[in-house]
């Protein structure tokens, strides 16, 4: 199945920001660290051109520490980017964040005009909290749910430094698949657009693959199924989750193995890869290659 959520408000969002942009002196991108690239905006490089960007890898308390440390390596390959990672409740570490945008302008005069920086991020990434943090106090609406944040705004800071916040937004299609599952698993899209029982078998897959003992200890396997159905039926028993007539509730299941990883009681999970991600590229564009063939 296909997960695609685009309202409109976003629609709106994205043509503020690109009409905005071209003013920033510095960009923040607040991303997910246990989806960096599924949670990535496609659309930042080409609206960004040479302004410099700092990507933030937010929530690192949830995610696999040695992917992170990977991550980290591979966005820094792009011209002109930092990246940097984040946990929630660190004020000291969100504090770096305007350090290093201030070591990234040093040609910026703050004694003449304001150091103007902007801030992105998918719905749910937790940008609101990073801003309330930097602004040391409540300036941005926080939530559980994505999709809070719905108008610009511009923040005053210490320093002489605008912070401008903007509206979350996803894009129009989510491409490859796969990165709309990793998104909605992390809760980036909102659940009444979501089947919970596809998205969760698609987590269940992976975790079986990916992180096979994290999985035995946390529902007390002591085999391990053959697939994500497997293991779902497996945690139902185990949880004694059933429907009338004893079939599992694969419903509740669903909502265990969601709330699960999101909350980081399954352990510090990744979704993704640097080296999953380009291969998935790579099959992409070669799909891309024969669908124009066809033609």
């Amino acid at each position: 199945m296909a997960i695609n959520w685009f309202p409109g408000h976003m629609h709106k969002a994205r043509k503020e920001i690109k009409k905005v942009m071209p003013q920033m002196d510095l960009i923040i991108e607040v991303l997910d660290a246990r989806i960096p690239f599924s949670s990535e905006n496609p659309l930042v490089p080409s609206l960004r051109g040479d302004t410099p960007l700092i990507k933030v890898l937010n929530k690192r308390d949830l995610a696999d520490p040695e992917i992170t440390r990977r991550w980290q390596g591979w966005l820094e390959k792009e011209r002109g980017v930092r990246a940097i990672t984040l946990t929630h409740n660190q004020r000291g570490e969100a504090l770096d964040i305007l350090k290093l945008a201030q070591e990234m302008t040093p040609d910026h005069d703050r004694q003449k005009s304001a150091l103007r920086l902007m801030i992105l991020g998918i719905p749910n990434v937790g940008k609101s909290t990073i801003i309330n943090t930097l602004a040391g106090r409540p300036v941005a609406k926080t939530g559980n749910e994505p999709a809070v944040t719905r108008a610009q705004q511009a923040i005053k800071l210490p320093g002489n430094i605008l912070l401008y916040d903007t509206p979350g937004f996803l894009w129009p299609k989510l491409s490859p698949e796969a990165c709309g599952y990793r998104l909605a698993i992390t809760g980036a899209i909102r659940s009444a657009v979501l089947d919970f029982e596809d998205v969760a078998l698609f987590e269940a897959d992976y975790l079986l693959e990916a992180y096979p003992e994290l999985v035995r200890a946390r529902y007390g396997l002591a085999e391990l199924p053959a697939d994500g159905l497997g293991l779902m039926d497996a945690i139902a028993g185990k949880r004694r989750f059933f429907a009338r007539g004893g079939i599992p509730d694969l419903h509740k299941v669903a909502e265990v193995l969601l709330n699960e990883f999101r909350s980081g009681t399954l352990g510090r999970i990744s979704l993704e890869t640097p080296e999953m991600v380009e291969q998935e590229a790579r099959a992409a564009a070669e799909e891309e290659a024969r669908k124009a063939a066809r033609k």
